[in-house]
Formats: structure tokens, C-alpha cells, sequence
């Protein structure tokens, strides 16, 4: 099962895991909730895996996917994109990531605005909603291996924040304060 928790705000290495002192672990269920985030675990090593992401891809109108591996040997401009990446920012388009190799975090704000780390591993499917602050880093193994996921035309345009103003923020926090359940 994926592994989330609560976060320390120290400044030292971004691919350390920051857990809070005692560690406080967060609860998907109520994550999901509260954020909009949405999870699955797909074995891409058997049929039903491969059944169950076309399944899902089907469902949810993912007509575009490619494979993105994040490492120094393979991503240019590497130190300039993992800096970008680890920018808490929104996109006006859902976030897919299904690992398909190595390992990292995803930090997303839940509704206190306090951040909640996500280790992601392979076989783990994130949806991140749109207009939900977060970002990345990989950890201290600096790689990993991602199938993404789009409806239509890829959209990756980060919006820094402060975003409030971009159209797919206030429609999120329309969500947020409605409850999740019922989107």
C-alpha cells in the first residue's frame, strides 16, 4: 500500500523523507477526501495489471500517454528541471503518474495547507486534480521511470504559486469546500 505522511518543514536535502518528530502518517482515505487525490495500485508484471490500466485509461478519457525517466544520464537540463519540478505550483489539467521504475515523492497541500509527502514506487497510478498545489523530487536513489497520462493534446504548463486567480484554482477549491465524494 503507498506510504504518506505528514511533513517537517526543515530545509535540508528534498530527496530525504522529512517526516514530522514523532512521524505522523496520513490516512489515503481521508486524503482523498480532503484533496481530490486519487490512487491505485496496477501490477504492470500480469494480465489483470495491464486489464486494469486499460480499464482505468478507458474510464477516465486517457487518449495520450508517454514515458518520461528522470535521471541525471537521461532528462536534460537536469539540475534546472528537478529544481522546477520540487516548485509548488498547479496545472490546469489532472496529473497522472504510474511508476513504472525507481521511486520519489509527490507533496501535495491537504485542506490545512500543510504539506503531505507521497512516496510513490513501481505499480503505484497518482491523480493529482487540477488546481491542487504540490510537487516533486525523486529520493535518494535520483530515479525513476513514469508513464504519463492525458486526455487529449499534453498540457504541462506549471503555474507557481500564488495561483489563485487561474480558472482550475477556484475551481478546486470549489471542490474542496463541497467535499470530494461527490465528484
Amino acid at each position: 500500500m503507498v506510504q504518506l505522511w505528514y511533513m517537517n518543514s526543515g530545509s535540508e536535502d528534498q530527496r530525504l523523507e522529512h517526516h514530522l518528530t514523532p512521524p505522523q502518517l496520513a490516512d489515503l482515505d481521508q486524503i482523498n477526501e480532503e484533496t481530490g487525490v486519487l490512487y491505485w495500485k496496477i501490477d504492470p508484471n500480469n494480465d489483470d495489471g495491464e486489464d486494469n490500466l486499460d480499464k482505468l485509461k478507458t474510464d477516465r478519457g486517457y487518449n495520450y500517454e508517454d514515458i518520461m525517466e528522470i535521471s541525471k544520464g537521461t532528462l536534460p537540463n537536469y539540475e534546472e528541471k528537478i529544481k522546477s519540478f520540487f516548485t509548488e505550483h498547479i496545472h490546469t489539467e489532472e496529473e497522472i503518474r504510474y511508476i513504472l521504475d525507481g521511486s520519489g515523492y509527490f507533496d501535495i497541500r491537504d485542506a490545512s495547507d500543510h504539506w503531505v509527502r507521497i512516496k510513490v514506487i513501481p505499480g503505484d497510478l497518482l491523480v493529482l486534480p487540477a488546481g491542487i498545489y504540490h510537487r516533486f523530487t525523486l529520493d535518494t536513489n535520483n530515479y525513476i521511470k513514469v508513464k504519463r497520462f492525458f486526455v487529449g493534446e499534453p498540457v504541462w504548463t506549471p503555474h507557481n504559486r500564488p495561483a489563485e486567480e487561474i480558472s482550475s484554482r477556484k475551481e478546486y477549491i470549489k471542490k474542496q469546500q463541497k467535499g470530494f465524494k461527490e465528484y
